[in-house]
């Protein structure tokens, strides 16, 4: 039989400073270090999906843009284990193996795995929307075998389109981000439906555009130079991004006062 929980209150919306960037992650990099075995577990899990994703994707330039720019969409669900391992070094509670996986586990019986298929729906309309403003912009030239020449691309709309696909992806990237950057801890925290987490993690991102802008912007660049070097260094650049994360949601959300 399914487990019941009982509703959660909804937390306050905080105002988040770009200092408290810094800070997070600081504790970030605290809590990676305080408990690195499951910091390279839980990003050896990433590095691995974007191995499989880039290989394939591999001899298709097309689909190799399409997947780099929509890998980063799935990097919050990715992350779940990690904010159970700073919950923990947060409240004092046991780090062990069995405990953090048992509650990941236990997830599957509530509210993220729906916010996690919410991101596979959102990822897959972005990979369709890449292949559309491709077919759009390269017209009869994407019937080419394309993997084998970068000239079509080094032409004024081959260009355009690469900037094209950059900015609509960028945009996307930033709307996921925002329905996700406090709302998958929070439903990892709280009994609280993932609608109303995703809503209040888009309104708390509209409370603070300009640090939430800065803080999408570092977790981009991070990931970007992670995946460089065929993703190992997201070894260390998603645990430390994941602590991060759930060291900002607390800076961001707080409970209402009794």
């Amino acid at each position: 039989m399914a487990e019941t929980f009982e509703p959660s209150p909804l937390p306050q919306i905080g105002r988040v400073t770009f200092a408290e960037i810094v800070v997070s992650l600081g504790c970030g990099w605290r809590d990676f270090l305080a408990a690195p075995g499951f910091g390279l577990f839980f990003g050896g899990v990433y590095a691995l999906a974007g191995l499989v994703l880039t290989l394939l994707g591999a001899g298709n330039w097309t689909w190799t843009l399409v997947l780099s720019l929509g890998f980063p969409l799935v990097a919050p669900f990715a992350a779940v284990g990690l904010y159970e391992v700073s919950r923990r070094l947060e409240d004092g509670e046991p780090l062990t193996w069995p405990a953090v996986l048992g509650v990941v586990a236990r997830e599957r019986n509530r509210q993220i795995p729906w916010a996690g298929a919410i991101i596979v729906i959102y990822f897959l309309f972005w990979s369709f929307l890449a292949h559309m403003l491709f077919a759009l912009f390269m017209g009869p030239s994407a019937l080419m075998n394309v993997s084998t020449s970068w000239d079509s691309f080094l032409t004024p709309i081959g260009l355009t389109m690469i900037g094209v696909e950059f900015a609509v992806g960028g945009v996307a990237a930033f709307i996921l981000f925002a329905l996700t950057v406090v709302s998958l801890p929070l439903l990892l925290e709280k009994e609280i439906d993932f609608v109303s987490a995703m809503l209040l993690s888009f309104r708390c991102t509209l409370a603070n555009v300009p640090v939430m802008l800065a803080w999408a912007a570092i977790i981009a660049l991070l990931l970007f130079v992670g995946m460089l070097p065929w993703f190992l260094g997201l070894f260390v650049v998603l645990p430390v991004l994941g602590h991060a994360t759930w060291h900002l949601y607390r800076r961001a959300l707080y409970d209402p006062l009794p």
